[in-house]
């Protein structure tokens, strides 16, 4: 596999002493709001650079994503409590979330290691009045990241262990066209050597955009596995934990990347080609 690297350019600093940012969602205001792991606090930045706490959690909240009431729907176990089990299962690590055009959304939940035990990844469909959840890929390697194709046709999810990227068809309303655990099919890419991929967002384009930890970059894969390309922050602002990125700005032009390493929420022009895509319920 070639993967060309590169570096991004004009990066600022929106906001810095955050404890382990996750979840940035683009508001109506032009506000960015993200999670915080370690505080357990669901967090506003402002353009200007003010911080501000939305809300408190139990737990530690994660991806986040803004759903067809307005409401900011957040993978944690809090606030308001939406789903906590399914099939009398519970949830062990519910991580990232988006939303379809008709309000159902999308969730990956990464499991969790106990020592020498271990509860194994799935990726759940679920409605946001409470009234359904689903198990839809069950063993998965711990799932991370979670996107949409802009046709809506596709579900992307990210492997945190393995950094690797899967796609599943949809084949209709909270359901995926049946695939086994290893199907080729399912791979979009790996990368080689100890990387690990984390939260994702898709460019209008079809691209993906992986937050890639220990390489400390954001790895760009084209929808079909064939180019990948790496960019890396400038030096003064590396950090090996990127974790999540969203778009926003005028004609979505803008990334917005949480750092958890040094703690810094960080804005700059998106190299493109194309700019990042709409999300359902995105203002």
């Amino acid at each position: 596999m070639n993967i060309e690297s590169r570096t991004l350019a004009d990066v600022t600093v929106l906001a810095e002493g955050l404890k382990f940012p996750e979840g940035p969602v683009v508001l109506a205001d032009g506000s960015i709001a993200l999670t915080e792991i370690d505080a357990a606090t669901i967090t506003r930045v402002g353009l200007d650079g003010t911080v501000d706490v939305i809300a408190r959690c139990d737990g530690g909240p994660n991806g986040a994503a803004l759903g067809p009431d307005g409401a900011l729907y957040v993978c944690t176990g809090a606030v308001d409590v939406l789903y906590d089990s399914c099939d009398g299962r519970r949830l062990s690590g519910p991580n990232d979330i988006v939303f379809e055009a008709d309000g159902g959304f999308w969730f990956t939940d990464t499991g969790k290691f106990r020592g020498r035990q271990r509860d194994v990844g799935s990726v759940y469909y679920a409605k946001p009045d409470g009234s359904l959840i689903t198990e839809v890929v069950h063993p998965a390697e711990s799932p991370n990241g979670v996107g949409l194709s802009p046709d809506g046709a596709t579900l992307y999810y990210a492997e945190t262990v393995t950094g690797r990227l899967r796609r599943r068809r949809i084949g209709g309303p909270g359901a995926l066209q049946p695939a086994e655990p290893t199907d080729r099919a399912t791979l979009v890419c790996g990368l080689p050597g100890h990387q690990m991929f984390d939260s994702l967002a898709v460019v209008n384009d079809g691209a993906i955009a992986i937050g890639t930890l220990l390489t400390g970059c954001v790895t760009v894969v084209s929808p079909d596995g064939a180019t990948v390309t790496q960019w890396f922050l400038p030096p003064e602002l590396e950090d090996h934990l990127p974790t999540n990125l969203c778009f926003g700005g005028p004609d979505l032009a803008t990334a917005y990347i949480t750092l958890a390493a040094t703690g810094r929420l960080v804005a700059c022009p998106w190299p493109g080609p194309a700019p990042g895509l709409r999300l359902a319920f995105q203002p």
